[in-house]
């Protein structure tokens, strides 16, 4: 709805506009996009004092929002009269559209719903009436800040303070520009002047707060939101909020709590505040107030999904407590989805099978085809009854509603197979669930050719920081590895299989070839690795890197320039890897076209690591965990004594089970060409043939 009421306030229906507007605002009163969406409609229809109402109250919704600061802004400064502003930021003025101010006023609401070619038409019209006034330049600074180009806009305001250096809004739409660029310090002293020159200005200090807060300085911020909290009319639930998340990270958790407090009485269902409580209370070792200040909130916010989340929160899994809590939730929403998942997994969790499938039955009659209830009944057929889990998988497939629907029941159905002992239906299903996704997925890395000629190895420094790289072939469980490690050691980097992976050559398969051919020099791939560590958040360089890749080529660099750096492979029979690919992916998606043409790729690849270990081309270890897999005891246990490290005593169980060691001998037939040419490499790595 937000962007129809801007499409409308651009073709000039503002009539129309306000009308959505307030629609939106009344349906959504604590929506913080609405209430600025309706002070752009009002503004635009005339009502200055109105749209400042509402602007402000989406200041108050959302107190750190610089967007909302930054529609404040361009509000006050249509409201030009110097003497207006110095006293408030200025108040609406008689307009007189033959006058400078109209004009002014006009190409502040283009700013506001976004047209900056209405503004700029609108600026050269006032220019025309006063080409020197100061505030021309509040206006070029803001339509080079709408567009992008935030430098631009520090010159421009900069000259002209130099002319009125107590122009509360220049100073303003400064602030803005030095934000935009990241300039926080900046960006905070001239939000300060502005509050020193405009001290009506309040809703300033919450922004203040934040750059405080986002340069690192939470108990400043925390003292910057005083003058705000102080007055009654102003402590809104959100400052309440915000204030208690800054006294949290200057790790000052009773103090948090009593802001908290008072923001949970103001909205006791918002999740930013109970997730803030929640850690309050974690830290002061309160459960019992944390209870009983939610049961409070309950008592009067029954219908809160998050509140009863966080009460859950508070309970150990299993335990009678959580259980109890259940109830009540499920007493008082009967309908919610979520809560009778919660009460089916909590039935998992104490064994009863009856209980937790009789609850999945009650969720498909609430939501019909819902997978988490699907998943369970199929979970329980396939232990007990392999051939009534494909029975069922079947008739659940004419029911798929889309492709992802159906590709998870077909997922299910090779798993039932499998069970069942059909392997040739399994294979047949997995082969074509991975041919389907192909065109999506990665394709893999072409090995480089065995060579025998490598550079010399560096000389060993004592005192340089402990560098392991970890790497696994799909199949190879190395995920679970990685999964465990980081729970245990902060020097565990799994951020190349995430959003935003670090930009250096071991992020790259096409590093292989530029190493190959001269492009990459050794030492630039070394030296841009370092270069990323400190965005990585390791400045010190000690690290456990989880590579997307292996190829020996790496070794012409890391041979000569790290010569101390472990490489830690983890390793299955490549006969289970190729089946564990098959039917449960990998963590990198690569492309697998059919079971043949994978087992070839994997081959090279592995015979790269057969390479390395038997010419001990590099310090390594082979990591095998065929047996300890799903044993998280057994495989910390492995890890160290292989980084070495001292790690603590994890969960015996760490995730789903996978196959058993050696299952791909079921497959032996149905995958007879595949493993065909895996055998030799895995006799190498010291699996037997057969």
């Amino acid at each position: 709805m937000h962007e129809q009421i801007l499409d409308l306030l651009r073709s000039g229906e503002t009539d129309a506009a306000l009308q959505q507007a307030r629609v939106a605002a009344s349906a959504t009163p604590d929506d913080a996009g609405a209430q600025r969406m309706l002070a752009l409609a009002l503004q635009q229809a005339g009502d200055d004092a109105a749209a400042r109402a509402a602007i402000e109250r989406a200041i108050e919704l959302a107190p750190d929002d610089p967007e909302a600061h930054f529609d404040l802004a361009a509000l006050l400064f249509a409201e030009r009269r110097q003497d207006a502003a110095q006293a408030a930021l200025g108040r609406s003025i008689a307009l007189d559209p033959n006058q400078f101010d109209a004009y002014l006023i006009q190409a502040q609401l283009a700013l506001g719903r976004g047209d900056l070619d209405e503004a700029e038409r609108q600026r050269k019209l006032a220019a025309r009436v006063d080409d020197e006034h100061p505030h021309l330049a509040a206006i070029d600074g803001m339509l080079a800040l709408r567009r992008g180009d935030g430098e631009r806009a520090q010159v421009i305001l900069a000259t002209a303070l130099q002319r009125t250096p107590d122009d509360p809004q220049l100073l303003y739409a400064l602030g803005f520009a030095y934000l935009q660029l990241g300039h926080l310090a900046f960006a905070e002293q001239a939000f300060r002047k502005v509050i020193e020159r405009v001290p009506a200005a309040v809703n300033l200090h919450a922004l203040v707060a934040d750059l405080l807060r986002q340069q690192g300085r939470p108990a400043d911020a925390a003292e910057a939101m005083a003058p705000l909290l102080a007055d009654p009319a102003k402590a809104t639930p959100g400052l309440a909020r915000l204030a208690g998340e800054l006294e949290l990270e200057a790790n000052r958790p009773q103090a948090a709590i009593a802001h908290l407090r008072q923001a949970l009485a103001g909205k006791p269902d918002d999740p930013r505040v109970l997730r803030a409580a929640l850690e309050a209370w974690r830290r002061l070792g309160d459960a019992d107030d944390a209870r009983a200040t939610l049961d409070a909130a309950l008592a009067t916010t029954r219908e809160s999904r998050d509140l009863w989340q966080a009460r859950l929160a508070l309970e150990a899994p299993g335990s009678a407590g959580a259980g109890e809590v259940i109830e009540r939730w499920l007493s008082a929403m009967p309908v919610s989805v979520e809560a009778h998942e919660l009460r089916m997994a909590d039935r998992i969790l104490r064994n009863d099978v009856a209980g937790a499938n009789e609850t999945a039955a009650k969720i498909l009659e609430l939501e019909p085809g819902r997978y988490s209830a699907e998943l369970r009944l199929f979970q329980d057929l396939l232990e007990r009854d392999p051939a009534a889990a494909v029975a069922r998988c079947e008739s659940l497939l004419p029911q798929a509603q889309d492709t992802q629907s159906r590709a998870r029941i077909e997922a299910w159905l090779a798993l039932a197979h499998d069970r069942a002992g059909q392997p040739v239906q399994a294979v047949s299903l997995w082969q074509s669930l991975h041919a389907a996704q192909s065109g999506q997925r990665i394709a893999p890395w072409t090995a480089s050719a065995a060579r025998e000629n490598w550079p010399e190895p560096g000389t060993i420094d004592a005192q340089s920081p402990r560098t392991t790289l970890l790497w696994g072939a799909p199949g190879s469980g190395v995920e679970r590895v990685a999964g465990l490690l980081a729970g245990m050691l902060p020097a565990l980097r799994s951020d190349r299989f995430g959003p935003r992976p670090p930009k250096d050559p071991f992020q790259r398969f096409a590093a292989i070839g530029e190493l190959q051919d001269g492009t990459l020099a050794p030492e630039q791939l070394v030296s841009r690795w370092r270069e990323a560590l400190g965005e990585r958040g390791l400045p010190d360089g000690q690290i456990i890197d989880w590579l997307p890749y292996w190829d020996n080529l790496l070794l012409l660099a890391l041979r000569p320039h790290l010569p101390s750096t472990q490489l830690l492979v983890v390793l299955r029979d490549p006969r289970d890897m190729l089946l564990d690919w098959l039917a449960f992916g990998a963590p990198l998606p690569l492309a697998l076209t059919s079971a043949t043409e994978a087992a070839r790729w994997m081959s090279s690849v592995l015979a790269q690591v057969a390479d390395l270990h038997d010419a001990d081309l590099h310090p390594h270890h082979l990591l095998r965990v065929d047996e300890s897999l799903d044993d998280g005891i057994a495989l910390a246990r492995q890890l160290g004594e292989a980084l070495p490290a001292n790690l603590p005593i994890p969960p015996k169980e760490i995730g789903p089970a996978r196959f058993p060691t050696g299952h791909w001998r079921d497959y032996r037939d149905a995958l007879a060409d595949a493993f065909a040419l895996l055998a030799p490499v895995a006799v190498r790595l010291g699996y037997p043939a057969d």
